[in-house]
């Protein structure tokens, strides 16, 4: 075993008549670099994807003994957690000299001249999101010419362990990016071409029953500002989350015979304005709503400068919040023993039962859909084109008694809460 070189020693190596390497055997790997000259330097020797591998770490004296362990240990960390250290230094190296080669300042290009410009606010906006989420830290020393089919497989697999439908998306604009970069003659070859999405997305119908819908509203109160309120404006308006989460001031009129919200093409899902009456309720969470100063003026954030975020978050206090108050209602029916259990539910789930319990209090379909600002799938061909009426107000009655409907659950009191979390799917 190569015995562990010294500060002494190194500083004692002579030059022989060839190139020698001598083995440090206080970091298994690192080699001093001597050659004829008399000029040193470091290097470190490694295996990756089963084939053996070599880096220079810097030259001697410049790295001296200690530097060069330190850099020799960082690069040989990288290759137990999977990464080729030489490739990144490669990479690393031509980023300096061209910064636009690297994948980061490509999709910071490909979000500003396509993504933005060609979606809506709030497509551009989610896209942007899972490009932060998964994308840029894992690829901000990458070049783009070495993404690899393999990598790409790699992440979607990866994402899809947990996140599904995330994985498709991330797939999707992938292969957008890249076609992009094709395009623009950036690259040759797509590495997304014949890879799959490979989230299997299932179709949900999950409604919350009554009894959910009670401790839902009761928890979004114990959470209290500004999370609950959200939760109580999805479940009376039944629109999506964003939309909520994102609402401006100016967007509502809360003084008109009819208080109503109006929600901009922009920030719309389907591109089309959408005016939501609000029923008393749901006037009076937002006139209690705290104002923040800010460059755009939003109902719920805490920055004032964006609207609220941090959903995951959020949801696990309201889901144990639900479980806390089941708990102390078990306990005082005598059940000392009892431990709730939630069964799996989203927000996006809240604008299903908003959508359900209307249907169940006798309001028409297409009115319905209207509330939800849905493309009516009952009206359809030419008359679909030249109906331009609203349901002004149909769509208030029907959120009238949804809210109405709301108020009656909350102030009833609580049924078995073992039947509760069965998560009742209609």
């Amino acid at each position: 075993m190569a015995k562990p070189l010294t500060v002494k020693s190194v500083e004692a190596m002579k030059p022989g008549s060839s190139r020698r390497e001598i083995a440090d055997g206080g970091l298994p790997g690192l080699y001093l670099v001597v050659q004829p000259s008399g000029s040193m330097s470091w290097a470190i020797r490694y295996r990756f994807g089963g084939r053996p591998r070599k880096m220079t770490v810097g030259n001697y004296p410049l790295f001296g003994l200690a530097k060069a362990r330190e850099q020799a240990g960082a690069a040989l960390r990288s290759v137990a957690e999977g990464k080729d250290p030489g490739a990144m230094k490669l990479s690393e190296a031509a980023a300096r000299s061209n910064p636009s080669n690297l994948v980061v300042a490509q999709l910071d290009q490909f979000l500003t001249k396509y993504v933005k410009q060609r979606n809506r606010e709030s497509t551009a906006r989610e896209t942007e999101r899972f490009v932060n989420l998964y994308l840029r830290k894992r690829w901000q020393h990458k070049l783009l010419a070495d993404i690899t089919r393999r990598e790409i497989i790699d992440l979607l697999d990866e994402i899809a362990e947990s996140h599904p439908i995330s994985a498709n998306r991330v797939h999707a604009i992938l292969r957008r990016f890249f076609n992009w970069c094709i395009e623009r003659d950036i690259i040759a070859v797509s590495p997304v071409a014949n890879v799959t999405a490979p989230g299997e997305v299932v179709s949900r119908d999950r409604t919350l029953s009554r009894d959910e819908i009670r401790l839902v509203w009761l928890a979004s109160e114990k959470i209290g500002w500004p999370f609950g309120p959200m939760v109580k404006l999805l479940l009376l308006t039944g629109q999506r989350r964003d939309e909520v989460a994102s609402a401006q001031r100016p967007e509502f009129d809360l003084g008109a015979n009819v208080p109503a919200w109006t929600i901009p093409k922009e920030r719309a899902k389907n591109g089309k304005a959408h005016v939501v009456p609000l029923a008393p309720a749901a006037v009076e969470i937002i006139e209690s709503l705290p104002p923040i100063d800010g460059e755009i003026n939003f109902v719920l954030t805490t920055t004032g400068k964006t609207g609220i975020s941090g959903f995951s978050r959020s949801k696990a206090l309201l889901d144990a919040a639900m479980m806390e108050i089941a708990k102390e209602e078990a306990e005082a029916r005598g059940e000392k023993d009892f431990e709730p259990q939630i069964a799996p539910w989203r927000l996006h789930d809240l604008r299903r039962t908003c959508a359900s319990g209307m249907a169940e209090l006798g309001q028409p379909v297409h009115v319905v859909e209207a509330v939800l600002n849905h493309k009516s799938g009952s009206i359809k061909g030419v008359a679909a084109v030249y109906n331009r009426y609203e349901y002004a107000e149909e769509k208030r009655r029907a959120l009238f008694a949804w809210a109405a409907h709301v108020a009656s659950l909350i102030d009833a009191p609580a049924d078995n809460v073992v039947s509760l979390f069965e998560g009742k799917a209609r």
